[in-house]
């Protein structure tokens, strides 16, 4: 086999079978996903604001439209992502200084991420429909 012909055989870079998904690795992608769902609903709140600019029978179309299950589902994706990105932005603020960066460090604020965003979301919603 010609030298040309070992390295097509071999890929540049490895591939996601090869790694073992850790939770630090599964937040890290979770972060940049939540970071694009944001766009999304940054349009759902322009389009909020836009109802409410444009006056009282839009308004209530569009409370109608985030009123139904369907709505109310989107926007508790919505409250998760932004909570979940909030909070992975902080853990990765704490390791910009130099902090966290060990291996059990690292572990438990990706776990406390992932829980910290989930009770943060449903308190959240508990104080929202207590207030309403």
């Amino acid at each position: 086999m010609s030298e040309v012909d070992a390295k097509a055989a071999r890929p540049l870079s490895p591939h996601l079978q090869i790694y073992k998904p850790i939770l630090t690795m599964v937040t890290s992608i979770l972060h940049r996903i939540t970071g694009s769902a944001l766009y999304v609903g940054t349009v759902l709140v322009a389009w909020w604001l836009i109802a409410i600019a444009s006056g009282p029978a839009y308004y209530d179309f569009v409370s109608e439209i985030f009123g139904s299950i369907l709505g109310r589902l989107v926007l508790f994706g919505f409250t998760w992502a932004l909570t979940f990105h909030m909070i992975g932005g902080m853990r990765h603020l704490v390791w910009d200084t130099g902090r966290g960066l060990e291996k059990g460090t690292r572990e438990k604020l990706a776990l406390a991420t992932v829980i910290g965003s989930v009770v943060l979301t449903i308190l959240l919603w508990i104080i929202g429909y207590a207030v309403r």
